[in-house]
């Protein structure tokens, strides 16, 4: 199984990069994480909904079939690491690669919401687009080290 984060956002600074690399390079192969990049829409006077629908198709331009999406959302579902674990078994056990879709300084277009097979929340809080990358990736990892009862993760 193949995890990846579908993100907009292209430029990141050294330590979001640093901060994702390292919990990508933690995971094993059979659960790798990857990073998909989407430029960031033009903001020269557009609003804010033509932003997000023009992010949106190039978000979903980079699904392939078959694969289970989770929209990354603040009105999505909260959920703990443990409920984390529990999905990323249930993923893993019935096969194909998940696709976590993480909007820019907008948010998800609407598309994108309902192409959606859940949306999940990683707070209450609105988290900048780009840290959001490197919280997902750290999660994902503790996830699979509950999977594994490696020391990582304690409560």
């Amino acid at each position: 199984m193949k995890l990846r984060l579908i993100a907009v956002g292209a430029k990141s600074p050294g330590w979001v990069a640093d901060g994702f690399a390292e919990y990508a390079r933690r995971m094993p192969r059979d659960c790798a994480i990857e990073l998909v990049e989407i430029a960031p829409s033009s903001r020269k006077g557009w609003p804010a909904d033509r932003i997000r629908a023009d992010e949106g198709e190039r978000i979903l331009a980079r699904i392939d079939p078959g694969d289970r999406i989770v929209a990354l959302d603040v009105r999505g579902r909260a959920c703990s690491t443990e409920d984390l674990a529990s999905k990323l078994d249930k993923w893993r056990t019935a096969g194909g690669n998940v696709c976590f879709l993480i909007g820019g300084a907008d948010g998800l277009d609407a598309a994108c919401l309902t192409r959606a097979d859940e949306s999940l929340s990683l707070s209450a809080m609105t988290f900048p687009h780009q840290l959001v990358r490197v919280l997902l990736a750290e999660q994902l990892y503790r996830a699979w080290t509950v999977l594994h009862g490696h020391p990582y993760h304690r409560v």
